[in-house]
């Protein structure tokens, strides 16, 4: 077994192999304080012909048992992935892919799995350091390593790797990725930090990734295999040619088309032709004149933004597209807005609920609930193709994520604003960064709602074309844009700084100076789409929607909590089944009564006044006798309050007999004339009928 360790913030990071797993390509174990995870790699050794992509799963897996639980539900074992479980798998994903060597096309599998689940809160890091150890003492063909760390910030001060404990003072917390050279990823979120800010993180976060990726070199120098040999790239010269000298004038004309379907019509057409033209010999080479194809267009977009500063669509680098923000597009909602930038469009919806819509998370921290949630959709109309629908895939999931999580920051407090909200994103057509439309849509959404959010949220993508020693940083990409560039760069936040971050990168990483200038950039981009935004809404609608419910909040005593449920729940729900309003009662005695109608809420709220109210010193009170003794009555003043009404204060002259003067069921007037310090009340007849009787004078 081999082992190597370092310290980071104080504990120690550990990989080790050798003793786990010993059939997979490769594998090590990682621990950090409490948390250990497994991760494997294993790679087919045929090569799958045909394929133009590399055919790589990362799959990250929690085991229950890892947090000393039990899975719920009725076969008590873990099911199908969690949104973190799919979260986790692309954030390990993301860094990893881009360092395979090309002209690997092996079918291949990442596994990390989750053994032990301590306060660190650190298992998705370790999962890509784990299986960039992994890979690298395997015979997989991987140009790494890599490594990751979080970096949060509290009262001003960076510090790696927060724990659970310190998560909720953060105002950054992000996870960075990087070889001992570059940042290759970055995800994150913030409370409107500054650029700089955020750029000061990342610096801080590098320091310690290369440290990370310094002991991975040494595990592979003590157990790493050898590399599998790599096929060299056949290229052949004289079908390149012939393709280039078919295709490239026409080619020239297509790639400016501005529209996203036209553009991509004209150039289906011509690779058509192309293959027919040129696809004739005994041997079919449709596959190599595919590639070539692309690689040409490839080739002539990037020529056409790095030498000229023109764009497929005709813009400059820093321009952003056409924007069209619309509020109020469905009748029946508690808020909706339609967004457009260009040709990508969301219809974001917004819907309020009550504590009882809160989504419950079950995870190995602990169980928690989410009053917030941001569910993204993509149809395949939305870029013209025909798909099954299927349940919410890893790119559903990732988006929505994304966007929440820029908006998260904004959110009212429920002590403000004591609604579950919901926020569903429709993307109904496509073409550049329809995550970051949602985020526009939802704050505008939101706005047409009622929120009252902290400050409008907009977000923005930003792309790269590098080559040699020339780069351009493009603000509001195309799709075309993000897939033949090298970089996938979006940022969303307010007028005052950042709210999310992610960060993606196809190259081998990219300087400081350059994610500075995109920076910048992005922020630019930022402010004049938030100031088309507020062209059309500058801030919340003071009033909620005519069929949003209506949540009104009242503090009760938690000793009487108790009286306002009842035995089994009779009280309320006798109050629910009378006034047809919603309750939920916390154990703080904060009550939230829901209804879309004011008069019912009204009346649910004065009963349970009624149930809660408490006596009060000098007051007078129509109460009922509820029964006698020999010394005096105890009266019932309010609904559960009783007091005693001493024989001496039943009348003015003497009374004998208590039955003489009242009996059991009779309502009479009386006085609060004293409450002792065990609550217990003493009341008067006599001095109520006074004070009624001085009033008529």
């Amino acid at each position: 077994m081999s082992n190597v360790e370092i310290e980071v913030r104080g504990k120690r990071l550990s990989i080790e192999t050798g003793e786990m797993a010993k059939q997979s390509d490769g594998a090590v174990v990682v621990r950090y304080g409490d948390t250990v995870v497994l991760a494997t790699a294993v790679a087919e050794k045929k090569i799958r012909e045909g394929l133009d992509f590399f055919p790589l799963t990362i799959d990250y897996q929690e085991k229950a048992y890892a947090a000393g639980k039990i899975p719920g539900g009725f076969f008590k074992r873990e099911g199908r992935p969690s949104e973190k479980e799919v979260l986790t798998s692309r954030l390990i994903d993301r860094p990893i892919r881009p360092l395979f060597s090309k002209g690997f096309y092996s079918e291949t599998q990442g596994i990390v799995s989750v053994l032990s689940y301590g306060e660190e809160n650190i298992a998705d890091v370790l999962g890509i350091i784990g299986m960039s150890a992994a890979l690298m003492i395997s015979d997989i063909p991987f140009n790494g390593p890599v490594a990751a760390v979080k970096v949060g910030r509290i009262d001003g001060s960076l510090i790696i790797n927060p724990d659970l404990s310190e998560s909720e003072r953060l105002d950054l917390n992000l996870v960075v990725a990087g070889t001992e050279d570059a940042v290759l990823m970055v995800e994150g979120g913030a409370s409107e930090v500054s650029e700089a800010v955020m750029l000061e993180a990342i610096d801080y976060a590098h320091s310690e990734i290369k440290r990370i990726t310094a002991i991975q070199k040494e595990l592979r120098d003590l157990a790493g295999k050898q590399k599998r040999p790599l096929s060299p790239v056949q290229v052949n010269e004289e079908l390149k040619n012939a393709v280039s000298d078919y295709v490239l004038d026409r080619m020239k004309d297509a790639v400016k088309i501005p529209g996203k379907q036209r553009r991509q019509d004209t150039l289906d057409l011509l690779l058509k032709e192309a293959i027919q033209h040129l696809n004739t010999g005994e041997k079919d080479v449709g596959k190599e004149i595919a590639d070539t194809f692309f690689e040409l267009e490839k080739d002539l977009v990037r020529r056409m933004i790095i030498e000229d500063g023109i764009r497929a669509d005709g813009r400059r680098p820093d321009e952003i597209r056409q924007i069209i923000c619309k509020l109020g597009m469905l009748p029946r909602t508690h808020g909706s807005a339609l967004f457009v930038r260009g040709e990508t469009q969301a219809l974001v919806v917004t819907t309020l609920g009550t504590s009882d819509d809160e989504q419950k998370i079950d995870a190995l921290e602990g169980e928690a609930y989410k009053s917030f949630m941001l569910h993204y959709n993509f149809p395949p109309f939305s870029v013209g193709e025909v798909k099954f629908l299927r349940s919410p895939g890893r790119r559903e999931i990732g988006h929505g994520a994304l966007a929440e999580r820029a908006l998260k920051s904004v959110i009212p407090q429920k002590e403000v604003f004591p609604y579950t909200i919901r926020i569903v994103s429709d993307i109904l057509e496509s073409n550049g960064s329809s995550s970051m439309a949602s985020v526009c849509g939802a704050t505008l959404a939101l706005m047409d709602a009622g929120v009252p959010i902290k400050a409008p949220v907009a977000g923005i993508a930003m792309g790269l074309i590098h080559e040699g020693d020339r780069t351009v940083v493009l603000t509001d990409i195309l799709g075309l844009e993000d897939h033949l560039g090298d970089m996938d760069f979006k940022v969303t936040g307010t007028e005052e700084g950042i709210t999310a971050f992610q960060m993606d990168v196809k190259i081998g990483g990219v300087s400081r100076d350059i994610m500075e200038s995109a920076l910048e950039q992005a922020r630019q981009g930022r402010l004049f789409i938030l100031n088309k935004m507020k062209e059309v809404i500058p801030a919340p609608r003071e009033k909620l929607a005519p069929h949003a419910p209506r949540i009104y909040t009242m503090q009760i005593k938690q000793e009487k909590i108790r009286e306002v449920i009842g035995t089994g729940g009779k009280i309320i729900r006798g109050i629910v089944e009378q006034t047809g309003v919603k309750i939920n009662i916390d154990d703080s005695g904060l009550i939230n009564i829901a209804s879309a109608d004011e008069a019912s809420a009204q009346k649910a709220i004065e009963i349970i006044q009624g149930i809660v109210a408490e006596a009060e010193l000098g007051k007078i009170y129509l109460g009922k006798v509820k029964r006698t003794v020999d010394f005096g009555a105890f009266v019932e003043i309010m609904p559960g309050v009783e007091g005693l009404l001493h024989i001496s204060q039943i009348a003015d002259r003497r009374v004998a007999k208590v039955t003489d003067e009242i009996k059991e069921g009779d309502e009479i007037l009386v006085k609060v004339i004293e409450i002792d310090r065990m609550g217990r009340i003493r009341l008067s007849r006599k001095e109520a009928m006074r004070e009624r009787e001085a009033s008529k004078i």
